[in-house]
């Protein structure tokens, strides 16, 4: 996990903290705030949460983020297997199988999604950052599911706007331990960085705001009491819908991460699918949706239930 130390210089006395992390780091502003709220930089060993905040000259700043350290130009790779559910001159909307990293990362330098995508989609290596070319929303490497990839810049900032707005559909299939009390409502809880594990997602007032919406479609009984959830992101939080149901008390089955593996009850990865996802064309501006079944190994798992 990359760590930058920097003690500021005196012409950078009295910066915002999100532009002397964006220069540190080299990143955007918006990643750096994201950084920032997230609880991944201090100063003089203080977290700092908020993007305006002033910095003084000589005060020690430090960044931990969870990207991969700027590397050479990410070169296609054909072998990697994608479904490609839907493509135009804009964008594409893939069917991303669970083991499969999105974007290069600790660790993951090669066999990514993306790397799959620049084999048959060149123009992509143009298009946003450079480790990410393409990128506006992620999924676990765990998770399976829907993800839209931006072929042009023009098309990228539209989709990032919609993601900013909150206006694009992305609706999950979850299977919880337990039953919720109610058949459907709304987890409101900033998630941030664990103050323990930096590698690790918690709910925490530093965090940002995140919200998840869920309903209960189905519940069983053997071997253990749980139920099929749908969920609805409002925001886009990393392992938010993990973090959120597990935070009430209901940890997705599978997620070992934060408390869903049982021995009665074996899954192979975090029981969560990305089964819909709904957005305004980007140039058209025509309202695109898809859905995506429960993949084999999902559905092995529900028929194990009763």
């Amino acid at each position: 996990m990359p760590r930058f130390e920097e003690d500021l210089p005196p012409a950078l006395g009295g910066e915002r903290v999100d532009r002397v992390v964006s220069m540190i780091v080299g990143c955007s502003r918006s990643d750096a705030s994201e950084l920032v709220a997230s609880g991944a930089v201090e100063v003089d060993g203080v977290p700092v949460t908020s993007r305006s905040t002033k910095l003084a000259a000589g005060a020690r700043l430090v960044v931990v983020t969870d990207e991969a350290e700027a590397g050479p130009a990410i070169v296609g790779d054909p072998s990697i297997p994608v479904v490609v559910v839907h493509v135009d001159d804009d964008v594409v909307v893939v069917d991303k199988q669970p083991d499969l990293v999105v974007h290069p990362g600790a660790g993951n330098a090669t066999g990514t999604l993306v790397h799959a995508l620049v084999a048959r989609f060149p123009e992509i290596a143009d298009v946003g950052e450079p480790e990410r070319p393409g990128i506006v929303h992620r999924i676990d490497k765990g998770t399976s599911g829907l993800l839209v990839v931006a072929r042009t810049e023009a098309a990228r900032e539209s989709l990032v706007d919609q993601l900013g707005q909150h206006t694009v559909e992305r609706e999950y299939r979850a299977l919880v331990w337990g039953v919720p009390a109610s058949t459907q409502g709304m987890v409101d809880a900033a998630i941030g960085r664990s103050g323990r594990d930096p590698t690790r997602m918690a709910v925490t007032q530093r965090g940002r705001e995140a919200r998840t919406r869920y309903e209960v479609i189905d519940t069983f009984d053997d071997p253990s009491p749980t139920a099929l959830l749908s969920c609805r992101l409002e925001t886009g939080r990393t392992h938010q819908i993990r973090v959120h149901m597990s935070a009430i008390g209901h940890p997705v089955v599978g997620d070992g991460r934060y408390g869903g593996e049982r021995e009665n009850l074996p899954c192979p990865r975090p029981f969560l699918h990305a089964a819909r996802l709904g957005f305004e064309h980007p140039t058209t501006g025509e309202w695109l949706a898809f859905e995506s079944p429960l993949p084999p190994d999902l559905v092995e798992v529900l028929a194990r239930l009763s």
